[in-house]
C-alpha cells in the first residue's frame, strides 16, 4: 500500500483558487494546479507573487467554461501519467467548438 509522503499529503491538501474572467471560482488541489507550468511558478517561484500568498489566481483572459475544461484535464493528466504498458489511455473529449479557446489557454497555461 502507497502512503504519501508527509509533504505531498501537505501539498495534496492545500487548495488554489482559480478566477476566471467572468468571475467563475475553482477549486483545486495545489498538486493538480501544478500540472501547469504557469501556475506552478507564480505559486513556487521565487518572484515573491501575490498568489503565493493567497493562494488564488486571476485569469482575466480565461472564461470560466474554459477554464473548468482546462481543470478536468489537470486532474486527467495527474491520473493518467505514466500508464502501465497494458493500459490504453482513455480519450480526453474537447468539443470542436471550444478547441481554440482551449488551446490557447493550454499554451497560456503550459500543459
Amino acid at each position: 500500500r502507497w502512503a504519501p509522503e508527509p509533504n505531498d499529503q501537505a501539498a495534496a491538501m492545500d487548495p488554489v483558487k482559480l478566477i476566471a474572467s467572468d468571475g467563475t471560482e475553482i477549486i483545486l488541489d495545489r498538486q493538480a494546479a501544478m500540472v501547469s507550468g504557469t501556475i506552478k511558478s507564480m505559486l513556487g517561484g521565487p518572484g515573491g507573487y501575490v498568489e503565493q500568498e493567497k493562494g488564488e489566481i486571476n485569469f482575466p483572459e480565461i472564461s470560466g467554461k474554459t477554464l473548468e475544461q482546462t481543470v478536468q484535464y489537470f486532474y486527467y493528466k495527474l491520473r493518467h501519467t505514466n500508464p502501465s504498458s497494458n493500459h490504453t489511455l482513455p480519450e480526453f473529449k474537447i468539443e470542436p467548438e471550444s478547441a481554440l479557446e482551449l488551446l490557447m489557454a493550454a499554451n497560456y497555461l503550459d500543459t
